[in-house]
């Protein structure tokens, strides 16, 4: 196994999970090596590893790709045989433009809604900007599904890279108890219910360290 993977606390780094989720369910190999956001030296040790200062990072040998989407991307080359992203020219167009568009925005339900696997949060009003990036995902998703998804339960069908960029946001809407269409509540069943999924959740739970940047008072 050469491969390795820098990831933070699983409770609350919602950029660790995405390359995390890719690798674990397309079945590739790597080694985890964790870095507790709560340890009082924790940006020093993610500098030994990343450039950035920031998780995740994918160490190859000398090779070191940071940034989400980076790292998704280097494993799709590294692995073509794995569909990480949809074999129709169309689809993975589509898939790249909502994984950007992911990549790049919603800082208003990011805000308000940080990712958080420790607690669960009674539904209330948060905010207008985080409401209109709400409709806008749900938007994208109902597009991705009625024109790409016949053949399974995710955006395209079967689970892609672009799943893997919101599934964050399935924590999110389910932790934070959203209101959102019948739709929407379907798929991110479909996410949360993935094998994979259920393996970055139990490792939340067996975690007990406490981010406090990432708690918001109720």
């Amino acid at each position: 196994m050469s491969l390795r993977m820098v990831v933070a606390n699983k409770r609350y780094s919602s950029w660790s999970l995405r390359p995390w989720l890719v690798a674990t369910h397309f079945g590739i190999p790597f080694e985890e090596i964790p870095i507790d956001l709560a340890a009082p030296d924790f940006k020093a040790a993610i500098l030994r590893h990343s450039p950035s200062g920031r998780v995740p990072c994918l160490i190859d040998g000398d090779i070191r790709v940071w940034e989400t989407l980076a790292i998704i991307e280097y494993l799709a080359e590294t692995y073509p045989d794995r569909p990480i992203w949809p074999t129709d020219r169309a689809a993975r167009a589509l898939a790249r433009a909502v994984a950007n568009e992911m990549h790049a925005g919603f800082q208003g339900l990011r805000s308000a809604c940080p990712m958080n696997l420790r607690r669960r949060f009674a539904r209330k009003d948060r905010g207008a900007a985080a409401g209109a990036d709400v409709a806008r995902i749900e938007a994208l998703w109902r597009e991705a599904r009625a024109r790409f998804g016949a053949d399974g339960p995710f955006l395209f069908g079967a689970f892609s890279a672009a799943d893997a960029m919101y599934a964050p946001v399935a924590f999110r809407l389910d932790g934070y108890d959203w209101d959102i269409a019948a739709d929407s509540r379907a798929y991110v069943d479909a996410l949360l219910a993935l094998p994979a999924t259920r393996a970055w959740i139990a490792g939340a739970a067996a975690e007990t360290s406490i981010v406090a940047d990432d708690e918001i008072d109720e």
